[in-house]
């Protein structure tokens, strides 16, 4: 009977632990977060059965997985988000969330041979953390990246991306903020439209 109340002790002990780690970011949980989302990158970017179109759609699902896009699409529109009708936000977050998409699965999904390696974490403010990794290449210098991570809906999220301290969210939300100053919301929306269908677009984000 001592045995099984310390047992059951013990498995209080474990749930109370794991409940008080659901509402806040943990330096441990957010990097154990980067690195098994590093993980399946590098088990897709290795894998030798895999076409080119194949990693691409492996890697929107890991983006779709690991990124808070509407969290992000709100930030990158900043003040324009409140002048925004409710179907204009939603049309931009839907757009937006493609675009990410298919820029990252993109880029990162004809790479091979990349390796991820944690290198530190921190914690940032009440809510989020900072975990620093390096990207080792074999055609070309280490990339030191930050991946900002905050808990999103009781599950990890990545907020925003630092890539040699030049943020992604802080960039796109210059060169969104150019373009709806010049065309409006309707202007970035055609835009958005034009980029995610790879048709031409009379504006430009770069």
């Amino acid at each position: 009977m001592k045995l099984r109340r310390y047992f059951l002790l013990f498995a209080i002990v474990v749930a109370l632990s794991a409940a008080s780690g659901v509402g806040a970011t943990t330096v441990q949980g957010a990097a154990q977060f980067i690195r098994q989302l590093g993980d399946k990158a590098v088990a897709t970017l290795q894998a030798p059965n895999l076409t080119l179109d194949q990693r691409e759609a492996r890697f929107r699902g890991l983006l779709t997985e690991g990124f808070d896009l509407a969290f992000i699409g709100r930030f990158v529109l900043g003040r324009y988000w409140r002048a925004a009708s409710a179907e204009q936000r939603s049309d931009y977050l839907a757009l937006f969330s493609e675009f990410v998409v298919q820029v990252y699965s993109t880029r990162f999904g004809g790479y091979v041979g990349q390796s991820l390696t944690i290198t530190g974490a921190r914690e940032v403010g009440d809510k989020d953390a900072i975990v620093r990794t390096r990207i080792d290449r074999p055609s070309g210098p280490p990339i030191v990246v930050d991946w900002r991570v905050r808990i999103t809906g009781n599950q990890y999220r990545i907020i925003d991306v630092m890539v040699e301290g030049i943020s992604m969210v802080r960039t796109q939300r210059s060169e969104f903020t150019s373009v709806v100053q010049r065309d409006g919301i309707e202007g970035l929306l055609a835009v958005l439209r034009a980029r995610t269908t790879k048709m031409p677009a009379t504006a430009s984000i770069n």
